[in-house]
């Protein structure tokens, strides 16, 4: 007894303050993934072009860890049967429009607002879209009704949206463009339950998330490509390797959330990787001032918000039991 209670005590005062600090780490990844995206958006002059590089990367990652797997390789051969077969509503298929949304929305403008405004509007939209998802019963078991905390929190998200593009209220296309994150996170809440219930179908998340990647590559590449052949829009590809990250970020990312929930649970997770968002977010345009974008004050003070808002909001759902391949389809 005294043995399971020194190693209960030492998981608590040691193992998950170390996964909490983990998890911040590598909920950093995201916005790192934004910067990069970011960066290609602005050499190339095109948010699609960004977006299609991003998908690219990380499709032939997956694809390698796809093909690796007799198991894997039969599990995707047969997504054209189940696809035929009607088993699954169609639009389950399609949540990689919303990765696409999100991987577009980066390209186009976080190297225009910054990577903390940028962060912070997006997870806004992703907290609000929780919320209506959840009461709709949208990938829950369980319909989860409006009470005071999840309004609250709900409220929250929108004062930090609010709050990060004060300093550019007065340029109204820099406040179109933050738009664009606010909308993917709006849209990003549909995603988990899609993914899901193609992991379901498939008999594996890797699958879904490749599946995911083909439809996010296939919708951008087909934009960019009628684009092209309209003369809107010329693609060159970029030189610096960094610029192919984008990719294989969001992927390490997925992987780490994947490993630490199993110490953590979803609740931490969620808070964790969404401090580890904000605080990174803040850090890159701080710490790189070659990328152009200021911190202010009210930045600071939108990502604690929006923090605090996500925090609220997740509260009521400490107790929800949530399937791991749920969680690893949030992070995609």
């Amino acid at each position: 007894m005294n043995e399971l209670k020194a190693k209960s005590t030492t998981e608590k005062t040691v193992v998950v303050p170390l996964l909490l600090i983990a998890t911040i780490l590598a909920g950093m990844l995201s916005p790192m993934q934004s910067a990069v995206n970011g960066q290609v958006g602005k050499q190339l002059g095109d948010g699609n072009a960004s977006a299609v590089i991003s998908f690219g990367s990380g499709l032939v990652v997956m694809a390698i860890v796809i093909l690796a797997r007799k198991s894997t390789r039969q599990q995707f051969s047969s997504i054209p049967k189940k696809i035929a077969s009607r088993s699954l509503p169609w639009w389950n298929w399609l949540a990689g429009c919303c990765g696409a949304m999100v991987v577009f929305s980066e390209g186009a403008s976080a190297s225009v607002l910054g990577v903390a405004t940028f962060q912070t509007t997006l997870i806004s939209g992703m907290v609000i879209s929780g919320l209506v998802c959840d009461r709709l019963g949208i990938g829950v078991a369980i319909k989860q009704p409006f009470n005071f905390p999840r309004v609250l929190g709900a409220l929250l998200a929108i004062v930090a949206t609010v709050l990060v593009v004060l300093p550019s209220w007065q340029a109204p296309k820099v406040i179109a463009l933050a738009i664009l994150p606010f909308l993917a996170g709006l849209l990003a809440g549909w995603q988990p339950a899609g993914n899901s219930a193609v992991a379901q179908e498939t008999g594996s998340m890797l699958v879904s998330i490749t599946w995911n990647f083909i439809v996010g590559f296939s919708i951008l590449g087909l934009a960019l490509l009628i684009r092209i052949g309209m003369g809107q829009v010329t693609v060159s590809l970029p030189e610096a390797w960094w610029m192919y990250l984008g990719g294989p970020l969001g992927l390490l990312s997925i992987a780490l959330m994947a490993l630490l929930v199993r110490g953590l649970g979803l609740l931490l997770l969620g808070l964790a990787s969404t401090a580890g968002q904000l605080i990174g977010s803040v850090l890159i345009d701080w710490l790189i001032p070659s990328l152009g974008n200021q911190v202010y004050l009210v930045t600071v003070l939108g990502a604690v918000v929006a923090l605090a808002g996500a925090g609220i909001a997740m509260v009521p759902s400490a107790n929800k039991h949530v399937k791991l391949d749920e969680l690893e389809g949030k992070n995609q």
